[in-house]
């Protein structure tokens, strides 16, 4: 293999030299070809020479002419190799030099030879003094030479993995592989002039190799150099899973798994290290929709999805076998990059067998296994194919989107809706004891939904998925995606108990969704006035588009979040710190009803939340101290001392007051919270249940000290009365419409 000495020094133009003198060569052939067909060849054409003799002469004769032909193809592959190496060469002796240039810039030194270290004679005098009395320093500059080190070494091994790919490609252009021709190890006349083709024949022969059992320890290495030399070449990527096929493929995967999860678990790494790149080569191969390869390995993927296949190791139960679809996906959750259509059509493709399988009259599912696919009970296989894209569609949101926006189609219907979750794609578990004996029961994984709720989350965001959100501007195909989802999810009456998984994905949506769920509790904009149990339409604003839904619609979600303490906490605090956002935001010199409206709406919305808050602690399926620590510890992550309005200028400094004040608030607004937590569950005291009550008349209170009122003026107690009153009216209405369907 090339040094990085090698590499910098070598005459690159050589390589194109060469080519030239192959093309030439290729038309001294040519020129043979000509003289041979004309002066020999022909000789046995006249039909004066007939018998055995000349059908002998005219059959070796032919075979001579076919291998200057021949010749002549080989020859201008042989260019082509040289100038495909020439230019992969050039780019990456480039990349080499570019990794140098920004390590000497970065205050290295590069040797000849490519070793890195720290340039102290670019330090002055005091800098190297303190270079050689401070560790730290000393061991920061080894650290960041070695950080150089790892990235020259890296373009290097890239050079030498090209390097060994072309020589590769050298060694079989010449072999003649076509042995009906008449001659023996005879110029290649199916010669090609790429590079990454070669390689993806390589990457065939050892693939089945692999699956047979037969493989070396230099197959695998050989694998992970044509991945890593290859990756993101679609003329390798296309080549290779075309020589495969779809079944092909799904063996190299199984096999790669059965390796790394249960046969050679010492070397998983390097098993997993090819799945990885045999799953970046499907995405670099499944770029364009509309490509020849992609139309046909589609088809072919239609019809290996729902066949079965060994993935050795996975199950004790006596041949069990797995889908396609599954193995696919699993391989899939291995790369990145997908395009969205893949990623579309391979949802459709998926969702189509399980629905064509059901329409049967089956009973089971048809990706039903009879074990455990979760967290370390092999978490890690796709059983369910439908979710696991989900899951990995969730990291391109604007896909997520689109796939489930249900102006184009019935994904999101389908997904909430129409899928049975429980009897159709979940798996058949042994019964106790794990034996194979006797009818299996119907769980479901720990998992499920975990990809729907993860698409859901980035489809209704904009974001990439697992993180509170900051208030957005929405599309209205986000936005119409999360009314679907909450007005379905009440009318299948899921929403005071979520379906497993979606807790928190919604959680994180609705921190995003805010400013609606506000005005949708203030129910002072006409835009929000939706009827008791019915479902609004998404409307559009020069800020976006925003959601339309019935308050109890709204409530219910928000029980349904609440089972998950915490999560419902997240929820409060962005409420809380959007009211005191709109607080703050009023001018000076507003006007006494424009403070008494916003103030209103902003209890109303309290008045909400607490009405969910009060219903659970209620609730005696709870531990309700742990209830309310859990919510406190949610509530107190959402906040900052930022949710403080800025006193006015005799009050300063005002960041020791705003932190002091906020703590002390917090402090006993946690108290408050806990111990109401512990009051008996009856109704009585639901009703009572008011820490909420006093978190509101503490912003009321704080924004008005903030104008230079007295917390206790009669300007203050004027708008802290009209917050209380509509602060218990809106929590009354969410108590009453929880408990409308019990």
């Amino acid at each position: 293999m090339p040094t990085y000495q090698e590499i910098l020094a070598t005459d690159l133009s050589t390589l194109t030299t060469a080519a030239t003198k192959w093309d030439e060569m290729a038309g001294k052939f040519k020129e043979h070809e000509t003289l041979y067909h004309d002066k020999v060849h022909t000789i046995t054409l006249p039909t004066s020479w007939v018998g055995e003799s000349s059908q002998a002469a005219n059959a070796m004769f032919g075979i001579t002419l076919n291998e200057y032909k021949n010749a002549q193809t080989e020859a201008k592959a042989m260019a082509s190799l040289l100038r495909d190496a020439h230019t992969q060469f050039v780019d990456l002796r480039k990349k080499v030099e570019s990794e140098r240039d920004a390590a000497v810039k970065d205050g290295m030194t590069v040797s000849s030879t490519g070793y890195v270290t720290f340039d102290t004679s670019k330090l002055d005098q005091s800098e190297l003094s303190a270079y050689h009395h401070d560790p730290d320093y000393q061991r920061s500059a080894q650290e960041k030479a070695g950080s150089w080190q790892t990235r020259i070494d890296n373009a290097v091994r890239s050079v030498c993995d090209a390097d060994e790919g072309f020589e590769v490609a050298l060694t079989q252009v010449v072999k003649d592989s076509v042995i009906t021709d008449g001659t023996n190890n005879g110029f290649n006349g199916q010669a090609k002039g790429d590079i990454e083709q070669y390689e993806a024949d390589e990457g065939k022969d050892i693939a089945l190799r692999v699956d047979s059992g037969d493989a070396t320890a230099h197959d695998y290495q050989e694998l992970q150099r044509l991945f890593r030399d290859n990756s993101g070449d679609k003329v390798f990527s296309q080549t290779l899973l075309d020589n495969l096929g779809a079944d092909g493929t799904l063996k190299l995967s199984n096999s790669l798994d059965s390796l790394a999860y249960y046969k050679d678990q010492k070397q998983s790494g390097q098993y997993l290290d090819l799945q990885k790149g045999l799953a970046t080569t499907l995405s670099t191969a499944t770029k364009d929709p509309n490509s020849a390869f992609y139309k046909h390995f589609r088809t072919e993927m239609q019809k290996a999805g729902t066949e079965e296949f060994k993935l050795d190791g996975l199950s004790k139960i006596p041949n069990e076998r797995v889908r396609g679809y599954q193995s696919l996906v699993t391989l899939m959750q291995h790369g990145d990059g997908y395009s969205g259509q893949f990623l579309k059509d391979t949802a459709d493709d998926i969702r189509h067998a399980e629905v064509s399988y059901t329409a049967k009259g089956k009973l089971d599912s048809v990706w039903a296994l009879r074990d455990k696919f979760s967290g370390g009970d092999r978490g890690w296989f796709a059983n369910d194919p439908l979710d696991g894209v989900l899951g990995i569609m969730s990291h391109d949101p604007a896909t997520s989107t689109a796939y489930l926006d249900p102006a184009h189609g019935d994904n999101l219907n389908y997904l909430l809706h129409g899928r049975d979750w429980d009897t159709v794609v979940d798996h058949f578990a042994t019964p106790p004891g794990g034996t194979t004996q006797g009818m299996p029961v119907t769980v479901e994984d720990g998992d499920v939904r975990k990809g729907f709720g993860a698409a859901l989350e980035a489809a209704t965001t904009g974001n990439a998925p697992g993180a509170y959100h900051p208030v957005g501007h929405h599309t209205a195909a986000q936005a119409s995606i999360l009314q679907q989802t909450i007005d379905t999810l009440n009318a299948d009456n899921h929403a005071q108990q979520l379906p497993k998984n979606l807790t928190e994905p919604l959680a994180h949506i609705m921190t995003s969704y805010t400013p609606d769920t506000h005005q949708t509790f203030a129910k002072s904009d006409s835009h929000y006035d939706i009827p008791y149990n019915s479902n609004g339409t998404v409307w559009e604003g020069k800020d976006g588009a925003h959601l339309a839904l019935a308050p109890d619609h709204l409530t219910k979600i928000m029980r349904g979040i609440a089972d998950d303490p915490e999560a419902f906490g997240h929820l409060y605090g962005a409420e809380q710190k959007y009211s005191h956002d709109v607080l703050a935001a009023l001018p000076q010199d507003a006007g006494e009803k424009t403070v008494h409206d916003r103030i209103v709406e902003s209890s109303r919305a309290m008045g909400s939340y607490d009405g969910v808050r009060a219903d659970i602690i209620f609730d005696e399926r709870f531990k309700k101290t742990q209830w309310a620590a859990d919510f406190n510890h949610g509530l107190g992550t959402s906040l900052s001392t930022a949710l403080m309005f800025n006193p006015v200028s005799d009050l300063s400094p005002v960041g020791d007051l705003a932190t002091k004040t906020v703590d002390v608030w917090a402090y006993e607004s946690n108290k408050e919270h806990t111990a109401e937590a512990n009051l008996a569950a009856t109704d009585a005291n639901a009703k009572s249940y008011d820490a909420g009550q006093r978190d509101v008349d503490h912003m009321v209170r704080m924004w008005g000290q903030s104008r230079g009122h007295d917390i206790d003026s009669d300007y203050t107690k004027y708008f802290l009365h009209a917050g209380q009153d509509q602060y218990d009216l809106s929590r009354n209405d969410s108590l009453r419409y929880l408990r409308a369907d019990r």
